[in-house]
């Protein structure tokens, strides 16, 4: 029972001692940009999206609303947490690339027909988005066995599936850690209608085909990647961002991983992988 008891005090104070480096470097990236320098909030814009007020401040993201309506700004930091929070750290330039990365691959959906929230970029680290009403489900598109699913299907890891796997996770990473639900659930909990979630689905799928084949010429591997859809007058767009905090990019003849794994597992070049990326797909 003693020892029970050193075990249990051990692992509040080391969920104490993660929090506790979670606000401070909350509080760093709130404060400096990735150079180490104080920031100062950009007021060189159009009238219309000059920031009013902060909306939202999230572990590696800001939103700001706008004088227009319609619109809000998003700013990206260099803020990385891994899942659960079990790894804080700060990624050099993490903001600037993703910014980059997230505006490129939108604007090419655009081109080939996806819907998306993009405006336009302000800056390295700040894109004018419209504004929408985000649907709590994230969508996961698999073609290759990476991360959970090798624990899930005993599959060893870059196993290709035969087809993509679609998976919905309920939005609620605050309390229920994004649980795996289906269709059905989906419709229960009313999250949205049975036609936007087909809309989604339908919408998944194309992105993969199109930037599984954009990618390939990139010498890029599309292993998964995370999507998330919103609303805006009625229309269902593509949100939020995609970018190696949400993609598993692998190089198509190395295998070498490019994106967040880097980090999650400790296998260090993380700016540089990040920074590859943003080179392989601007100069393309």
């Amino acid at each position: 029972m003693k020892e029970r008891g050193r075990k249990t005090i051990y692992v509040i104070i080391y969920l104490t001692i993660l929090g506790i480096s979670y606000k401070i470097l909350m509080s760093l990236s709130a404060r400096y940009n990735g150079e180490g320098v104080m920031e100062e909030r950009s007021v060189n814009r159009d009238t219309e999206d000059k920031v009013t007020e902060l909306k939202y401040e999230g572990k590696d993201k800001r939103i700001w609303e706008c004088e227009n309506p319609r619109h809000l700004v998003i700013e990206y930091k260099d803020l990385a947490i891994s899942e659960m929070g079990k790894k804080v750290g700060i990624i050099h330039n993490k903001g600037v690339y993703i910014n980059k990365i997230t505006n490129h691959l939108f604007q090419y959906l655009e081109e080939n027909g996806v819907a998306t929230h993009f405006v336009r970029e302000l800056n390295d680290r700040e894109t004018v988005v419209k504004k929408v009403e985000i649907i709590p489900v994230e969508i996961i598109v698999r073609n290759y066995v990476a991360g959970t699913l090798i624990e899930r299907l005993g599959l060893p890891e870059g196993t290709k599936l035969d087809m993509p796997v679609v998976e919905f996770y309920y939005k609620r990473a605050d309390l229920l850690r994004n649980p795996m639900i289906n269709s059905y659930h989906i419709c229960a909990l009313k999250l949205c209608t049975p036609k936007d979630l087909d809309i989604m689905e339908y919408n998944a799928y194309r992105i993969n085909k199109i930037l599984s084949h954009y990618l390939a010429g990139q010498n890029i591997k599309l292993v998964d990647f995370k999507i998330e859809f919103g609303k805006a007058q009625n229309r269902i767009l593509l949100a939020d961002e995609i970018s190696p905090d949400t993609c598993r990019f692998w190089d198509s003849v190395t295998g070498e991983k490019l994106d967040k794994d880097r980090f999650r597992q400790d296998l260090g070049g993380v700016e540089e992988a990040y920074e590859e990326i943003c080179k392989r797909l601007l100069n393309s």
